[in-house]
């Protein structure tokens, strides 16, 4: 997913949002062919080398029967006008995506026979290392934060926020600086797009790869992921944690954030312990927080509605069953998702990240989120 999105003419800016975009689909969209998914000649078991699909029945399916599946409707569109226009998985989606014209929405009894009429379901199993064959995995979160912020720099807005380097796009280097070498060149003089009022807050937009920014003049504008340095991403978590100055328990983003506010002289030192940086693009602006960011799939995403997945296991696009629980909590969380996104942290079969939503509310859900999960797709008959 992710991960992560010009202007001093009208045609550089649009050459400059091309190019991010092909950069964006090139780092995220990996295909899923039948190539990869090999159909086993004595059975129905699907495999690749990340994961392995069991069929199941429908009754399998812990709360399928008591989920609201109206909420899940406008995921499922969005999902299906992503794969007709992009036909990630070279599955065959367009007798499901045209059937859905019959459907009444507003019934889940009615969604409900039409997914089970259309589509068979599968269990997800790791196919290698060390869990090869269990059916649990990890299920975090994600959502798309707000933050403040200005068009110059000045009093309290001190952090930048850049757009893909115009002389990368002319030449790129061979071998590009890491975040602290960025930081302290300049080389991305020019290049802001905003500033904001938070270094730490900017860090986790870096890794949610979207958000919003309240402006000083009121107004709010939307920016998307636009590419990184090529360098690999190293968890500033992790860095606390190797130091012992956070624990396990405390190693969240009000965990992190609560550390930075006691260690204001250390906070670079901890965002540099990242090489990887991320650029920005500026987006069409939406002030309605339910129509989300676009997703790996081309798509919005839909608050708690979409997960991030590993598309070397799952095909982009589909609808998946998750059973997991509630952040610090065994409330359980049963429902019909749908894999519009990917990220650099979302590896394996049983893996999944849960798209909470815009604010502070979704990014307490996400940054607390850590659990165990199963996990079904469904794919067409």
């Amino acid at each position: 997913m992710n991960n992560l999105y010009l202007k001093k003419t009208f045609k550089l800016a649009s050459f400059l949002a091309a190019l991010t975009m092909f950069l964006t689909a090139c780092s995220t969209i990996p295909e899923y062919s039948k190539k990869s998914v090999k159909e086993a000649p004595s059975s129905n078991t699907y495999s690749s080398r990340v994961a392995e699909l069991i069929p199941v029945t429908w009754s399998d399916l812990p709360g399928w029967k008591e989920d609201d599946l109206t909420a899940a409707w406008p995921a499922w569109m969005r999902s299906c006008e992503g794969m007709l226009k992009r036909n990630p998985s070279g599955l065959n989606w367009k007798p499901a995506c045209a059937a859905t014209a019959k459907v009444n929405v507003n019934s889940s009894d009615s969604i409900r026979l039409y997914f089970q009429s259309y589509m068979k379901v599968m269990e997800i199993r790791h196919q290698s290392g060390a869990s090869a064959g269990s059916v649990h995995g990890l299920v975090t979160g994600y959502y798309e934060p707000y933050l403040n912020g200005a068009r110059k720099k000045g009093g309290v807005y001190q952090t930048p926020i850049h757009r893909y380097p115009e002389a990368w796009l002319k030449k790129k280097p061979s071998s590009l600086p890491t975040r602290a070498e960025l930081m302290s060149s300049g080389q991305l003089n020019g290049q802001e797009i905003v500033w904001v009022d938070d270094p730490v807050a900017a860090a986790f937009l870096h890794v949610q790869g979207s958000g919003r920014i309240r402006m000083s003049d009121g107004a709010v504008i939307r920016i998307g992921f636009a590419g990184t340095n090529d360098q690999p991403f190293k968890s500033f978590a992790q860095w606390l944690l190797d130091r012992k100055e956070i624990t396990r328990a405390t190693a969240t983003m009000q965990g992190i954030q609560a550390w930075a506010e006691k260690n204001p002289k250390r906070v670079q030192e901890m965002l540099n312990a990242n090489p990887r940086y991320v650029f920005f693009r500026e987006l069409p602006a939406s002030h309605d927080a339910s129509v989300g960011p676009i997703g790996s799939l081309g798509v919005p995403l839909t608050a708690e509605r979409s997960i991030a997945v590993d598309t070397k296991a799952l095909p982009l696009g589909a609808p998946v069953f998750l059973d997991t629980t509630y952040p610090l909590s065994k409330k359980p969380i049963q429902r019909l998702m749908m894999a519009q996104d990917t990220g650099s942290a979302i590896i394996g079969a049983v893996r999944a990240d849960f798209y909470w939503g815009t604010g502070d509310e979704a990014g307490a859900y996400a940054g607390r989120m850590k659990q165990q999960g199963r996990m079904w797709v469904l794919l067409p008959k």
